[in-house]
């Protein structure tokens, strides 16, 4: 017997088909797949939100965080749901979908993005480090507060780093930040916040 394989999901289908049970899913490949944050994964995100929001505020930045978000990146049949964005909304009244579907499909709306790190490290330090390059997102933090990361990514002994990739002429340079390093943000400059404030967020 000849089993059938499954067409892939476009994008289309993606926002069509979204599940409507409170989940929260990302297109990979053309395939839906679920993703089930940790209790301490999201401990880390609401550290990082209440910071970036307070910074907003005393700067009076014109950006945003939403509560969700689908970033519609260049390669087909791909969409991410970060776990946090910086949105500039000045940008959003030419986003096409941004009223129907809360998604970005232009570089310009999105300022930065944070991946927490869970079990699915490869798919931060991977696809997405390349796709959110490609988009041409200006600066990507991935937060690996339990160090899953290869030992490519985040050195030896491996030990809880964040890795801010700020993009110049259209490439991420990376900065790895530990302990009581300052993070330092092009996005946010005037940031004082600490990796270890980040990291140990969850504990």
């Amino acid at each position: 017997m000849v089993q059938a394989i499954p067409k892939p999901l476009t994008f289309e289908d993606f926002l069509e088909q979204y599940p409507d049970n409170g989940g929260i899913y990302e297109l990979i490949n053309g395939e839906m797949v679920e993703v089930n944050p940790t209790g301490s994964h999201e401990e880390v995100v609401a550290y990082l939100v209440a910071e970036m929001n307070l910074e907003i505020r005393r700067q009076q930045l014109t950006y945003f965080l939403p509560r969700t978000c689908t970033i519609k990146p260049n390669t087909p049949n791909t969409a991410y749901k970060p776990d946090v964005v910086v949105l500039d909304r000045a940008a959003l009244a030419a986003e096409p979908l941004w009223e129907k579907a809360s998604t970005i499909t232009r570089r310009e709306s999105a300022q930065l993005v944070v991946e927490v790190v869970s079990t699915n490290w490869r798919d931060d330090y991977g696809h997405k480090l390349t796709d959110y390059e490609e988009f041409g997102i200006a600066e990507y933090w991935i937060v690996d507060f339990k160090a899953l990361g290869a030992t490519r990514y985040i050195g030896s002994p491996k030990v809880p780093t964040v890795s801010v990739y700020g993009l110049i002429d259209g490439e991420y340079q990376v900065s790895r930040f530990r302990g009581s390093d300052r993070i330092l943000s092009v996005i946010f400059p005037e940031l004082q916040i600490t990796a270890e404030q980040i990291l140990t967020a969850a504990s």
